[in-house]
């Protein structure tokens, strides 16, 4: 029986270790904080619990499009949200727990470090050391909110994401910097709790990695909320004053708000492991070097999940964790990037997969481009969210799918069908051919497939 010792117990780790301890190795983790890591704790999931409160507000304030009446003024109790948000969390990390104790998996709470190809010591919360031996470590020690040293977080007025979280009171104003994933779902969060918002971003459009279209409908749903977006700028410095802050911008204005959320990355978490020491290579990011298996430089020590500084999402990270706990088990796996769903929790969501539009027009690709609009469906219209498209991007000789880009109601879960099909090699014609059931949100992506040829049922003929 192959022994295996995981440091760090995030979407990466832990799944990790189920998944050895599925394949008969002994499994040992090693987790300085809580199982779960940054995404059950400080991320996807808290954030997505305070997105649903905002969504019950938001649907509340609306009822009377409904035909639903209620009186008196709508409000919501902050505490309460909280005590939600932290109540999702306490029991998943129960849930965690619970299947390391039925798979057997032993969990040590401290800090580990590196001691040798085989060996890691860990600080206990005591201040004793303990040290253990293994055939193969696993390194899943994710990320953190990246510091701007000009904005010093200090979880008072500057806040990163995991400070804004906890909350005890809405700011009547923010400033975020950064209209990427986190800023953007922040800004949608805290403009529903009543907060006037301000991102200010130095790229040229928000959510930048996306496609642009998408960013454009984005931009406009912003704007439909008033949240104020200034793009093609950064910040040059603050001025800290009784009442808040004013932010100076690289442009010549000024934001004044009372409090400031940065939301500009994150840094990977390789300090004070030992790497060095046993010579597991470093990039200049401080992301740790694997190859397709998951290993690093040194035999037998494995990496995964954020800190190898790749695509940092919980999902990537889970699945590097599979190949990972293959490897160092009995396996002979490596990692597929190939096809990789991504959601974003703004409102309205995003959901995409595969090539943007200009990324397959820069590999060479030439395309034919689907397109169909949210407020085509009845559907939509029955649930009132009618904002939004699905766009979809196959190679023009083969009608091969490229990408697809969802921004509208669901298309956090509607992404997954287009993901499969993609996995499948699947054309544009075999999604316009799948019959789809009347009313949904998924006919969207029937009818933008149909579109990809210019025959979508619902859609106004091209000019």
């Amino acid at each position: 029986m192959s022994k295996i010792i995981i440091i760090g117990a995030g979407p990466g780790g832990y799944v990790a270790a189920i998944r050895a301890a599925q394949l008969g190795a002994k499994v040992t983790v090693v987790e300085k904080s809580e199982v779960g890591g940054v995404c059950l704790n400080r991320g996807c999931i808290p954030t997505k619990t305070l997105v649903a409160s905002a969504k019950v507000l938001e649907n509340v304030k609306r009822s009377g499009e409904y035909g639903v009446e209620i009186s008196g003024d709508v409000s919501y109790n902050l505490s309460m949200i909280m005590e939600r948000k932290n109540k999702v969390i306490n029991t998943l990390v129960k849930g965690i727990r619970g299947l390391f104790k039925g798979w057997g998996i032993e969990l040590i709470e401290g800090r580990g470090k590196l001691a040798a190809p085989n060996k890691v010591t860990v600080n206990m919360s005591d201040n004793s050391v303990r040290e253990l031996k293994a055939d193969s470590i696993i390194i899943a020690t994710g990320s953190r909110p990246a510091d701007m040293p000009p904005f010093p977080f200090d979880g008072k007025t500057i806040l990163s994401s995991d400070d804004a979280l906890n909350l005890n009171s809405i700011p009547k104003s923010i400033l975020i910097i950064g209209a990427g994933v986190i800023g953007c779902e922040f800004a949608f969060i805290l403009k529903e709790l009543g907060s006037e918002v301000t991102i200010v971003e130095m790229l040229p459009r928000a959510v930048s990695t996306e496609d642009e279209e998408i960013s454009e409908i984005l931009e406009r749903e912003l704007k439909k909320w008033r949240i104020k977006l200034i793009l093609g700028t950064k910040v040059e410095r603050i001025e800290k004053k009784l009442d808040g802050i004013t932010a100076i911008l690289e442009n010549g204005m000024e934001v004044i708000a009372e409090k400031i959320l940065v939301s500009i990355g994150r840094t990977c978490n390789t300090e004070n492991l030992g790497l060095e020491e046993i010579g597991v290579v470093v990039g200049k990011r401080g992301e740790i070097i694997v190859n397709e298996k998951m290993e690093t430089s040194v035999k037998g020590v494995y990496a995964i999940g954020d800190v190898v500084g790749g695509i940092m999402l919980a999902h990537v990270a889970s699945k590097e964790g599979l190949v990972a706990a293959a490897n160092a088990s009995v396996g002979n796996e490596i990692i597929d990037y190939s096809v990789i769903p991504a959601a974003i929790f703004t409102m309205p969501e995003i959901g995409s997969v595969g090539l943007r539009e200009h990324q397959a027009k820069e590999m060479g690709y030439e395309v034919n481009i689907g397109r169909f609009q949210f407020r085509g469906l009845g559907k939509a219209h029955a649930i009132g969210k009618i904002s939004g498209m699905v766009k979809i991007i196959s190679e023009k000789n083969t009608d091969r799918i490229l990408g697809v880009h969802i921004i509208g109601p669901h298309a956090s879960d509607i992404i997954h069908e287009a993901a499969v099909a993609m996995r499948l090699g699947a054309k544009a014609r075999d999604l316009a051919h799948t019959i789809h059931a009347h009313p949904t949100l998924s006919e969207a992506l029937m009818e933008a497939a149909e579109d990809v040829h210019g025959m979508a049922i619902h859609g106004m003929p091209r000019k």
